[in-house]
């Protein structure tokens, strides 16, 4: 049965060959023709040489998350060639570089084997070395083009658009794909299993990482400081941020209006960007969960002195250095209440590249309204991987949102003494002001350490409780102000509920659909934000069940649950994975089975 625009293409490749910008062009051909992808780049944490993977969902419905099995290998790369074999699907594809024999031994009787001489028709046809890699990688190109019938002129298309400016090189690389074409109409003229077919199914719609999402993201939200320290997988956040900034953030002389700022390390840039939020400006800083841990410190200065502050944590595996190049939702719990003593911090969770846009600027929004840090949290299967992401849209319209900050004017004619830390409004959030707003009043001195409603140093017991007991005050008005959570109610009524967040969003939604198609009735809740809601709270206790999807080990969201609502923890049923790549709905599926069959049994 010939399975059209439903399969899963994996590239098996060496780090630092060329071949990204090859596989790349394969799923961007895909999306051309108007058919749903999802790609995932597997790759190590050294620089050069050993095996990288670079997987492609193709799916008619749209369903983005991973799926668990292969059904067309490129194999170019003979150290992962066992591997490699073993992924693959009874009744797979399985294209090698038959310039080495691949022998008997070697080969499954149950998947098709497609051989092509890639790195002897490259010797054939180019003497320069580097010419000999990178064409190996595009000719292979061409041959999925033939075998599965991506439409060649989408191809020439998107290499004019990749190579303008450098026009010499379209032809060369135009060449190679007719190779790659070539070479199967002569020896694999049957038709195989696997097709694409033209659709319209990404119309207004882009492909774009998380990482540079939230890049372009704080440049609409009036960011003008960057302070951060490379780190897998958020650097390229720092770096979206810098080269948006070059375009977007000068003046009619050219002048940059933003600072970009490389620190020693993760502690001093958490430091930088308080400095500047203290001082006015919208400053933020990217990092992964190590970094985090360095930040602790400053982290704490920010929630006690209300400092406004964004910290972009872009997930990787743990503990310790982990698998830098993996992802994982384990630094729930560091961000939720990150430092030492008593701090809560509010947490944006988006789901995809449009949100990381949305929500950073929001960050940005917040973190002046409420004077607090503020944490956007991704992971790397968000951050550093394309996806098909609805168009941004921005309202030029749109106010940024300073909050509680008093003008010259405002302090002028202020009729009670003023107090940088005095509930004036109830709410909890104290008015601020900037350094330099007025010549002689609105001034105080900003420390870590405790001080009364006037900012001045006391240790009085009662005069320190005063202030975390506003801080709390402060914490409910939070609540009111981050994104709350989205439901998507079963069709029919249901003791059965299920909560995913972030990049689970994939697969848990497609797992619901399989759910609703096997007359199985579930109740969903995405969660956007920490902070939860009361909205959060009827969800919980409307249910008697709830799966709480999540990738980490430890069950942190459920964890962060039972902790803040107080709910019962026979009611919250774990449905976790954490081995580095991202959950797939039969995962899910799995783990949700084996509960109700316990059920059952019991």
């Amino acid at each position: 049965m010939v399975k059209t625009n439903d399969f899963v293409i994996r590239f098996a490749n060496v780090n630092g060959t060329g071949s990204a910008s090859a596989n790349f062009l394969f799923a961007k051909a895909v999306f051309r023709m108007g058919i749903h992808i999802s790609a995932k780049n597997i790759f190590p944490s050294n620089i050069q040489g050993l095996p990288t993977w670079y997987e492609v969902r193709v799916n008619d419905k749209g369903y983005v998350g991973r799926r668990a099995g292969i059904d067309f290998m490129v194999a170019v790369n003979p150290q992962s060639f066992e591997q490699d074999t073993k992924d693959v699907e009874p009744g797979g594809y399985f294209l090698y570089d038959s310039t080495r024999k691949l022998y008997d031994h070697q080969k499954r009787p149950d998947i098709h084997y497609i051989g092509i001489p890639l790195m002897e028709m490259c010797n054939n046809e180019y003497t320069d070395p580097r010419q000999r890699q990178l064409f190996k990688n595009i000719i292979y190109v061409g041959a999925l083009a033939e075998l599965l019938g991506i439409e060649f002129n989408v191809l020439e298309d998107l290499l004019s658009e990749q190579f303008a400016g450098k026009e010499k090189l379209i032809p060369l690389n135009v060449r190679a794909l007719q190779m790659g074409v070539n070479f199967i109409k002569e020896n694999h003229p049957s038709p195989i299993d696997l097709r694409l077919e033209r659709r319209d199914n990404t119309k207004g719609k882009i492909i774009i990482d998380g990482n540079a999402a939230c890049g372009l993201g704080a440049i609409y939200g009036g960011a003008t400081v960057a302070a951060w320290y490379p780190i897998t997988p958020s650097t390229s956040v720092a770096q979206a941020f810098e080269s948006y900034a070059e375009q977007l953030r000068i003046d009619e002389n050219g002048k940059h209006l933003y600072a970009v700022v490389q620190a020693e390390d993760e502690l001093a840039a958490m430091g930088m960007v308080i400095g500047a939020g203290w001082n006015g400006a919208r400053a933020f800083t990217a990092t992964s969960g190590p970094g985090v841990s360095l930040m602790n410190e400053f982290i704490g200065l920010s929630y006690f002195a209300e400092i406004p502050a964004v910290l972009i944590d872009v997930q990787r595996t743990g503990p310790s250095t982990g698998m830098p190049t993996r992802t994982q939702q384990s630094d729930l719990m560091e961000v939720a209440y990150a430092s030492h003593g008593d701090t809560k911090h509010p947490v944006l969770l988006p789901a995809n590249p449009k949100e990381c846009f949305e929500m950073t600027a929001e960050c940005l929004d917040l973190a002046d309204e409420l004077q607090t840090l503020v944490v956007l949290l991704t992971d790397l299967d968000l951050g550093m991987n394309d996806h098909v992401s609805d168009a941004f849209e921005w309202d030029d319209n749109r106010k940024y949102k300073r909050g509680k900050v008093l003008s010259a004017d405002d302090l002028d004619n202020l009729k009670e003494r003023w107090g940088r830390y005095l509930d004036v409004d109830g709410d909890g959030i104290p008015y601020r002001t900037i350094p330099g707003t007025h010549p002689s009043k609105g001034s105080y001195f900003t420390r870590g350490t405790s001080r009364n409603e006037y900012a001045a140093y006391t240790e009085d017991g009662n005069e320190y409780k005063k202030n975390m007991d506003r801080l709390l005050v402060k914490w409910e008005t939070i609540k009111n102000k981050v994104p709350g959570p989205e439901f998507i109610p079963a069709e029919e009524p249901t003791s059965m509920g299920m909560i995913f967040f972030g990049t689970t969003t994939y697969s848990a939604e497609e797992a619901m659909d399989q759910l609703r198609e096997e007359g199985r009735a579930m109740d969903a809740m995405r969660l956007k934000a920490f902070p939860f809601n009361k909205d959060v709270q009827q969800f919980m206790e409307s249910h008697e069940v709830v799966f709480v999807i999540e990738q980490n080990r430890d069950a942190q969201m459920r964890s962060l649950i039972m902790n803040e609502l107080n709910i019962n923890p026979a009611k919250l049923v774990s449905v976790l994975n954490y081995d580095g790549m991202p959950i797939t709905a039969a995962g899910i599926l799995e783990q949700i089975e084996q509960h109700i069959q316990k059920i059952a049994i019991a």
